[in-house]
């Protein structure tokens, strides 16, 4: 596995990739500069990369930009991390106990159609405006896809690993966690990650609409402003944070599945 990880093709490829997509990113803000530097675009419609580069600035040296990506952040984390307790359990009783799915099918067909932004007249009218409704549409907006992922994820465990661990004596309590919980594992957070990009857009839908700070906040006084280099530069912030969090993502995943590994080599 180590000599195929640094084998000269496979180093040469990751290199060319790395190489294509910088010129990618680099052709697109050229040409973005050019049009709107050159009037073919007017700066109303689409301000410059530069005009976009300068608002940073001035939002980072107040630290207003550092603020609202941590009131996003914290909203998101404590809605998603909320939900996962409850749809992750919830969905493997669901898939190891038909009673259990028959019980909550009837609801999840309800709830599965509706998506985030209808419950926020909602959740105002309970919670008013303040971080409770901010956290509860994301909850809202995020459990019920950690549940599908993750009842998906247990059904697909091979039935033949189950019947061979009973066959050498196991209970059902050793099953679960030492056949269907780690074999299901990958899918679960596979799934978490999926719907971690979910919770970012309902925590925007809820503070586009009653918020005064965070992303969505941000990108609403834009609006107001007519300022729209403001609005691109939360656009890009979400888009960066939400990137870094995949990353983030993507290293726990490989602590919590070391034998995973060999097969992304």
């Amino acid at each position: 596995m180590t000599q195929a990880r640094h084998h000269p093709s496979i180093v040469m490829a990751a290199k060319s990739a790395t190489a294509i997509k910088l010129a990618s990113v680099a052709t697109f803000l050229l040409g973005w500069h050019f049009v709107t530097t050159t009037g073919a675009v007017s700066p109303l419609f689409l301000p410059s990369p530069g005009q976009i580069v300068a608002q940073a600035q001035e939002l980072i040296a107040t630290g207003d930009l550092w603020k609202s990506v941590l009131v996003s952040s914290e909203r998101v984390f404590a809605g998603f991390v909320l939900a996962g307790l409850v749809a992750v359990p919830l969905g493997v009783v669901m898939a190891v106990w038909w009673p259990a799915k028959a019980i909550v099918d009837p609801f999840i067909s309800l709830l599965r159609p509706l998506p985030s932004i209808t419950w926020i007249p909602l959740t105002i009218l309970w919670l008013g405006i303040g971080e409770q409704q901010k956290v509860a549409i994301v909850f809202l907006g995020s459990w019920i896809y950690i549940l599908f992922y993750t009842l998906s994820a247990v059904q697909r465990v091979d039935p033949l690993l189950v019947r061979a661990a009973r066959n050498l004596g196991a209970g059902d309590t050793a099953v679960m966690w030492q056949v269907i919980l780690p074999a299901a594992l990958p899918g679960i957070i596979a799934g978490l990650k999926i719907t971690l990009a979910i919770s970012w857009s309902c925590v925007l839908s809820a503070e586009l609409v009653a918020a005064q700070s965070g992303l969505g906040a941000l990108i609403w006084q834009g609006k107001d402003w007519g300022n729209l280099p403001l609005v691109l530069v939360g656009m890009v912030a979400i888009s960066i944070t939400v990137l870094i969090a995949d990353m983030i993502a993507e290293r726990i995943e490989r602590l919590l599945l070391p034998w995973e590994r060999h097969r992304r080599t």
